[in-house]
């Protein structure tokens, strides 16, 4: 009877050891699941500078480790996005998002708008709009989306007049209803307009492409009142809007020490209405 007792006692106590031993992998696989990582990306320049400087360390705080991907075109952040190689990425507008998504079909999703460097009017010959010569010629963007911008920001400067019924997002020349200046446009891709301040009166240069070709915003004779569809967004695949993470990065996006940040380093770029 106590042989048979010791034995009864042995078989409990290797019962409950390997009780505990499987708790204690449960609780290792748990602390594992808990580990945040992100992988964040954006374009080379001013938003990889954005997330290195104002996102990143709001997220490190919080616990996550933060891992960016600085790409130099437009086409890959949001393909790696959707592939699962990022979490998130920062380097578009709203319209340039949903085309992209639409044209790929890929579920992406905006999480949140950032501040964005406008786009603006530089001129090495003119000190301001307000002497701009009869026939001056001006470099606009090619793209439609970019064009409109251009045209826009002519016409609150009260260089030109375009019809009241055009859409804002893909008014072009042919909406000109007064040219009083007569202002000659030279439409040439968006990456060259920098260059074109030195050979023709005035150019029309989004922001992104001024700071790459280190150019001071402020020099802009005059910025753009920026929709705030052409404001830049964090990205996220549609599948983690619900994301811990994503709500993470949101909040981040909307602590005091992202818009610290911003106001400090980031002097010229335009704040979204949610800011405001």
């Amino acid at each position: 009877m106590k042989k048979l007792a010791l034995l009864l006692l042995l078989l409990v106590s290797f019962g409950i050891l390997a009780a505990c031993g499987s708790e204690d992998a449960a609780s290792s696989g748990e602390k594992k699941e808990e580990k945040k990582q992100v992988t964040f990306g954006a374009t080379s320049g001013p938003y990889t500078d954005m997330v290195n400087k104002a996102i990143k360390p709001v997220l490190e705080e919080k616990g996550y480790e933060v891992k960016v991907v600085e790409f130099s075109d437009y086409i890959q952040p949001n393909l790696a996005l959707s592939k699962g190689d990022l979490d998130a990425n920062l380097f578009q507008h709203k319209v340039y998002l949903e085309n992209f998504a639409k044209e790929k079909n890929l579920e992406l999703s905006e999480l949140i708008s950032v501040p964005t460097a406008p786009m603006g009017i530089y001129s090495k010959k003119f000190k301001s709009l307000d002497v701009v010569a009869e026939g001056a010629s001006i470099a606009v963007p090619n793209d439609p989306t970019n064009a409109a911008r251009a045209f826009l920001i002519l016409e609150d400067a009260g260089l030109i007049k375009l019809n009241p019924d055009a859409d804002p997002l893909t008014v072009s020349e042919k909406d000109l209803q007064d040219n009083a200046k007569n202002l000659q446009f030279k439409p040439i891709e968006a990456a060259q307009l920098p260059r074109a301040v030195d050979s023709v009166d005035l150019s029309a240069v989004p922001g992104n492409f001024a700071l790459a070709a280190k150019m001071d915003l402020l020099d802009a004779l005059q910025l753009e009142d920026m929709p705030d569809q052409y404001r830049n967004r964090v990205a996220i695949n549609t599948k983690d809007k619900d994301a811990q993470f994503a709500k993470d990065i949101k909040e981040a996006v909307e602590s005091a020490d992202f818009e610290k940040v911003i106001d400090e380093e980031f002097k010229g770029f335009g704040k979204p209405e949610w800011m405001e």
